[in-house]
């Protein structure tokens, strides 16, 4: 029995997204684990939107896009030896990808993140935030832009003198 069995890969079909599905693919590869592709239109997005004439083909438009996006897993996947089942959905992302991720078995969501902080992720929210903190399913995220954050990574510090001697043999301190 492997660890993992499903892995759910939502993408926004971004080419910075490639980078969590590419990590999906490779751990997906070292369990025999199926893999899941998800795209979710985000209906919130533009549900408010006044409907003019020039609006009528935006949710077509928005289905394209998702078509691409799962396709692109499917082609990245087919150099492996890995099975990949896509799916779309509609509505809100963080609430979909929880709700498909348990309603499909998944043992693991792997996803991007953008790694926002301060007033651009209470401004914007964050979807894996919401994934993360909602759902009963474990989730890995990758950081989509590659880079640490000033403050975020464990810093070494610089070793502390030995307080064993190079022959290997604690000293003496007297105590008993």
């Amino acid at each position: 029995m492997s660890l993992y069995d499903r892995i759910l890969v939502p993408t926004d079909g971004s080419a910075e997204g490639k980078r969590a599905v590419s990590h999906a693919l490779d751990l997906a590869s070292v369990h025999g684990a199926g893999v899941h592709a998800l795209y979710v239109v985000d209906t919130a997005s533009y549900a408010g939107m006044p409907m003019e004439s020039s609006w009528e083909g935006v949710g077509d438009l928005l289905r394209d896009d998702a078509n691409e996006a799962v396709a692109e897993v499917e082609s990245l996947a087919a150099e492996t030896d890995l099975g990949v089942e896509t799916a779309v959905a509609e509505g809100s992302p963080s609430k979909e990808i929880i709700r498909y991720a348990e309603g499909n078995d998944c043992d693991l969501i792997v996803m991007g993140t953008h790694g926002r902080g301060g007033i651009d992720r209470l401004l914007l929210g964050s979807v894996a935030e919401k994934v993360v903190r909602g759902s009963s399913v474990p989730v890995l995220t990758v950081r989509l832009d590659g880079e640490i954050p000033e403050g975020g990574a464990v810093e070494s510090e610089a070793p502390a003198e030995s307080e064993t001697p190079a022959d290997g043999e604690p000293e003496a301190t007297g105590q008993s």
